[in-house]
């Protein structure tokens, strides 16, 4: 139907006859003279209509905004002092010959240039959402990217595999998402989280190098970066040791930020222990364009007079720390409170702060209500360990490790933000020798930080005889503050499986219960392996600098996890249920 897209036209085809279709994206009548700018995901031209052929011109009066139109016309070049440099096709346009209305619109639900439409409209309306011209660039780059990732693994000799939909559900985490079995009254498949365990049976099977662009499901609380339903590259590879994993992943991230954004990341990405990560950032994924730092103050304060402080300086699981904010002074009381309602959404009960006016007059230059507790060798610990200069302000943050960790951590991102402290665009970095299990306080057992699959560093005697001084070999791709991908190298040997998920609290007849396949594959000669999930949607959102993955996706569900345009999830008819061998209960109302 069409010879050319619209945003394809140019110089070069002038006083050439072409052939258009798309979308009505506007329509001017400038003293006689119908303009419409027709556009395709190409991007726009401007199509002109004189009213000297009359019928087509008529024609053109009857168009509006996303009529879907057919144009056959000749190109020419725009009079002089109407070349539009903002456009593609700003040099030219098209003198309409022919004109076919293939298509009427309504008044559109709202107008693509309008930036100010709430997302929950746009949602609703998303296949009107999707011409707008930011959406189709998104939904080009999603593809190119992937394109390229598919091309970079298959010149590295690797298998795309498709691994199964509906499986079992295994706990690895996360809610699974369950499907009743219609031929199995009773029972149910689960969705995948990921594809763990089918790709170590691929290793298993000699498969060798794995990789597939994979749909995952979680049933978990969202947020900007979460979805229901999300996309991961899933790589596995057998023979390999961590920096071959983390060497190929970072040569194809390297190229795919080169090739489609013009960002060229570093030859070498930096590594970072899990444990300086927490330390002098309190998260595992740092934003490293943000230059404050938390410094460990527990030893200068653990004798002084102040049991907010002394407390969980002696506390083994407590920490107190330290953050400089560079030209702090600045902050207000009214700021300073602030911070301190934001960070008690993360468990810390106040926000302690020094005011740095006069470093030299030693407690006579420092401005907080609580200078009075510290001894002047104290302060002066503080002073140096931070490198706080007249002019800046101290944070301090007093608690069990964890509450100090999330708090002191999130208040470090939102002042970096506030006070525009970021440095340069773009710093990645990997994230290595993570803690193999976590100890829940409540439930007095341990969890795996990764999941049951991952190897330790050590042997299995020395991770028994103390869990939480133990090593994983797992790591973690971080850029820009987000994690964009994760893996390990994985347990090859059932022994040692059956070993780690005992530590778990998983015994072995559960074991059988819920990973009997994989311990079972195990016996028969498993290679060592590990690999990678590289979330392509959260890479995506920072590539796109999108502010959410919704933004990325062609259809996602809201953060209550609903489609507001097909209205799902909905109601099922009786029989269906009958088929399932299902009844619903009435929710318990109070």
């Amino acid at each position: 139907m069409r010879s050319h897209q619209c945003g394809a036209v140019n110089a070069t085809h002038i006083d050439q006859t072409v052939e258009l279709c798309g979308w009505a994206n506007k329509r001017r009548d400038h003293g006689g003279v119908i303009f419409i700018d027709l556009r395709d995901r190409h991007g726009l031209v401007q199509v002109v209509f004189d009213p000297d052929r009359a019928e087509i011109f008529a024609l053109a009066e009857q168009v509006r905004n996303e009529f879907v139109l057919k144009v056959k016309g000749r190109v020419r070049a725009r009079p002089e002092g109407t070349v539009n440099p903002d456009m593609s096709t700003g040099e030219v346009e098209v003198l309409g010959l022919e004109l076919e209305i293939l298509n009427r619109s309504e008044t559109p639900p709202f107008q693509l240039d309008d930036n100010d439409v709430g997302e929950e409209h746009r949602l609703k309306y998303r296949y009107v959402d999707l011409r707008r011209p930011i959406m189709a660039e998104r939904l080009k780059l999603r593809s190119k990217v992937i394109n390229q990732v598919r091309n970079f693994l298959d010149k590295q000799d690797f298998l795309e595999v498709e691994t199964p939909m509906l499986t079992r559900a295994t706990p690895e985490g996360a809610r699974d998402y369950l499907v009743p079995s219609r031929v199995h009254p009773g029972h149910f498949y689960a969705l995948p989280q990921s594809p763990q365990l089918f790709k170590q049976l691929l290793m298993m099977g000699g498969v060798d190098r794995y990789y597939q662009v994979a749909r995952c499901f979680r049933d978990e609380d969202l947020r900007a970066d979460r979805q229901p339903e999300f996309t991961q590259l899933d790589i596995e590879m057998s023979f390999i040791e961590e920096k071959d994993v983390m060497g190929l992943v970072e040569q194809m991230v390297r190229e795919v930020f080169k090739t489609q954004i013009n960002v060229a990341l570093p030859d070498a990405i930096p590594h970072m222990t899990f444990a300086e990560a927490m330390e002098r950032y309190g998260s595992d994924k740092p934003d490293l364009r943000n230059p404050l730092e938390m410094v460990e103050v527990a030893d200068l304060v653990e004798d002084i007079d102040f049991k907010v402080f002394a407390g969980p300086a002696k506390d083994p699981r407590g920490r107190v720390v330290a953050m400089r904010v560079p030209g702090g002074n600045q902050l207000s009381r009214k700021h300073i409170d602030d911070y301190t309602k934001y960070i008690g959404r993360y468990g810390a009960k106040g926000l302690a702060y020094i005011k740095c006016n006069d470093i030299a007059a030693g407690a006579e230059g420092l401005q907080s209500p609580i200078v009075k507790f510290f001894s002047a060798d104290a302060l002066q610990g503080i002073i140096e360990r931070t490198g706080a200069q007249d002019g800046d302000l101290i944070f301090f943050g007093a608690d069990k490790a964890k509450v100090v960790n999330d708090a002191i951590g999130a208040l470090r991102i939102k002042v970096g933000n506030d006070l525009g402290l970021l440095e340069g665009d773009w710093r990645a970095l990997w994230v290595i020798d993570f803690p193999m299990f976590e100890y829940d306080e409540r439930e007095k057992r341990y969890y795996a930080v990764h999941h049951p699959f991952t190897s330790a560093a050590e042997d299995v005697e020395s991770v028994r005889s103390d869990p939480e001084k133990a090593l994983s070999r797992a790591y973690d791709l971080v850029i820009n503050g987000t994690e964009v991908g994760g893996g390990s190298i994985r347990i090859h040997n059932p022994e040692t499986q059956q070993a780690m998920l005992e530590l778990l609290g998983i015994d072995a007849i559960e074991a059988e219960s819920k990973f009997g396949f994989l311990l079972t594959a195990l016996k028969y000669g498993a290679p060592p392996h590990g690999g990678l999930a590289l979330g392509i949607d959260r890479l995506l959102m920072m590539m796109a600098g999108a502010d959410s993955i919704r933004d990325v996706m062609a259809f996602p569900k809201t953060q209550s996890a609903s489609c507001l345009l097909t209205d799902a999830p909905g109601d099922v008819n009786e029989q269906q249920l009958k088929d399932l061998h299902l009844r619903l209960r009435k929710p318990v109302t109070e």
